[in-house]
């Protein structure tokens, strides 16, 4: 839902490159970030712009083009939500609803908390929550008291949140109890000065000392830890309140959000997103549901689903940002791989947007409770994450009487870049046109635009495309073009009609249930294993996932175990990325220069 636009954000001055402080250097732009690293091999040919046929297609009332934002920051956008909708309820979690005016007093006390601390402008504050219901207030109060937000999958392991945490200079960090043993495995390895800990009851009154009981006592979900100094969630509400909420002049050119991802090669790094990039896409997501709205009415009592994490970006745009901007109320679900529970919860309430992924549509129709809800009120169900499978979608249109609508975006587009139209009642089979402000190209090895019908890779090219990689000037090169397309690592082709579709995929990334798993990093962990002479990791088909790891080991113990490997996996793997599959072989295809064929071993 994003636009071209001249002002690239390949070109716009940004606190993306900064170096870390350690090094003492003076902060850099992200265009100097860019031109650190250009390739030197080759030029690229010049390309005319690319025909936008995908606007003839764009359904009646929707522009071209977004306008300027009204707004500076996000944090514009969230406090002029909450006075508007004030007493409209605007999270539910467990059977607790908070209002729009509470979920706002409840963050100005938090970021108080944090000013409080001598937190600077631009400081780095870690989230490692599910959705819970402090999750949105954690996130409104960082972007209010002027810091960026840093989202944390509480699922990591010790190794991979050391190396977010150190990445991206994090002073503080809000994190579930459920999660606080990993933090304390490596906190001290790190710049984090304060760590506030939150539990699922806190902002349940009395019924939230019963949920800490049977959360702690009764299912066991809470490790033993020790943070020493730490500060508890409803602790650091009331410190807050005694003190008030400094106003922070912030531009549409301040790092918002650093969203980590794998990108399209390598190690996590962290896509670095500003508050103007993430605001287009907030108004490039709200004119293209507009259509919907229109045909059908905005409900009083809009509705959402928010089954996905919200430190997901998918989530996190479409749930935490434009439902709010849109005053919609938003049902959060902690954990999802419980279908029956999470079917009991979609039993009390009416709900209209459905956002999730392809996993988790099949999941909730092989549940037979599913099958007896009321769908008479949703009015649009979102794929993204991954691909969206014709016979799930199928299956879906029949039971619900909704279409899914795919769309397609990444961590560095804020995601959204291209989506189906969501006036039209089917399931298309494709990721759908660009949204407004939006252009993509389709270019071959050599950056040269490809005509209609030919594979290549998708560019992108828009206000919501991210700044850089957090300090990683080089990785950034690598991505972003001279005329400000970032390259997706994904195959794909545009029919006659402006639709994009994916056929492959560029790199060698495995996608499990719209997560990014890279097979650098598995192989590294397993390498790690002193019974381990060689190893590469692939991705095979899954019926759950859509993808899932396959492990290809040469052993150097001949006594090591597949349980002993599958372990270590564990021990340093967040679940999503642990192989699936372990096979031993006595060697590995390599190309003559003893490089590892991956593809070989898919094949």
């Amino acid at each position: 839902m994003a636009t071209s636009t001249r002002k690239t954000t390949g070109t716009a001055k940004s606190k993306a490159a900064k170096p870390a402080a350690k090094a003492a250097a003076k902060p850099r732009t992200a265009a100097k970030a860019v031109a650190a690293k250009k390739p030197a091999q080759r030029t690229a040919p010049k390309n005319k712009a690319p025909e936008k046929i995908w606007l003839k297609n764009y359904p009646e009332g929707v522009p071209a083009d977004i306008g300027p934002s009204p707004h500076n920051s996000i944090a514009d956008v969230l406090t002029e939500a909450c006075s508007t909708f004030s007493s409209k309820p605007a999270y539910t979690c467990m059977g607790k609803t908070l209002t729009y005016s509470e979920v706002e007093a409840m963050s100005a006390k938090l970021g108080g908390f944090f000013q409080s601390k001598g937190l600077q402008k631009g400081a780095r504050v870690a989230i490692m929550m599910p959705n819970v219901l402090q999750y949105p207030i954690t996130l409104m109060a960082i972007l209010r008291a002027g810091y960026a937000v840093v989202n944390v999958n509480p699922l990591y392991t010790a190794r991979e949140l050391e190396h977010q945490l150190k990445d991206s200079g994090a002073e503080a960090i809000v994190v579930l109890e459920n999660f606080a043993t990993t933090l304390q495995a490596v906190a001290h390895k790190t710049d984090v000065k304060h760590v506030v800990v939150a539990t699922m009851g806190d902002l349940m009154g009395l019924k939230g000392l019963l949920v800490n009981f049977v959360v702690r006592r009764v299912k066991k979900m809470v490790p033993n830890w020790s943070l020493p100094g730490h500060t508890a969630f409803n602790d650091a509400i009331d410190m807050g309140a005694g003190v008030r909420l400094k106003p922070v002049e912030t531009t549409p050119d301040d790092v918002a959000f650093l969203q980590y991802t794998g990108g399209t090669t390598g190690v996590s790094k962290g896509a670095t997103l500003l508050h103007r990039n993430v605001l287009a896409n907030i108004q490039q997501n709200d004119l293209w549901v507009q259509p919907i709205f229109n045909a059908k009415g905005k409900p009083d009592d809009l509705t959402y689903v928010c089954a996905l994490p919200l430190y997901h970006i998918f989530a996190l745009t479409v749930n935490a940002l434009m439902g709010m901007q849109q005053g919609a109320h938003n049902l959060l679900i902690p954990n999802p791989r419980d279908i029956p529970g999470f079917v009991k919860e979609l039993e009390k309430y009416k709900f209209h947007v459905f956002p999730g992924l392809n996993t988790l549509y099949n999941g909730l129709m092989n549940n037979d409770d599913f099958h007896k809800l009321n769908f008479s009120n949703m009015m649009l169900t979102l794929g993204g994450g991954m691909a969206v499978q014709a016979a799930v979608a199928d299956r879906w249109q029949k039971l619900t009487g909704v279409a899914i609508h795919e769309g397609y975006g990444l961590s560095e587009t804020s995601p959204v870049a291209t989506s189906n139209r969501f006036d039209v009642a089917e399931y298309s089979g494709t990721i759908g046109l660009p949204i407004p402000s939006t252009e993509l190209v389709i270019r071959d090895e050599n950056g040269k635009n490809l005509p209609v019908g030919e594979a290549g890779e998708i560019c992108i090219r828009g206000p919501q495309v991210m700044a850089g990689y957090w300090q990683r000037p080089d990785e950034t090169a690598n991505v972003m073009t001279e005329d400000g397309y970032f390259k997706s690592g994904d195959v794909g082709v545009m029919d006659e009609r402006g639709y994009f579709k994916i056929v492959d995929r560029k790199k060698d990334m495995i996608l499990v249930s719209g997560f990014n798993v890279f097979p650098t990093e598995i192989e590294d962990v397993v390498a790690m294993h002193p019974g381990v002479l060689e190893a590469a990791a692939v991705g095979v088909p899954d019926d759950h996932s859509g993808e899932a790891v396959k492990l290809f080991v040469v052993k150097k113990d001949p006594n090591m175990t597949e349980d002993s490997l599958a372990q270590h996996c564990k021990d340093n793997l967040t679940g999503y990325k642990r192989p699936k599959h372990i096979e031993f072989r006595d060697e590995l295809p390599k190309t003559n220069v003893g490089k590892i064929l991956r593809r070989a071993l898919r094949e």
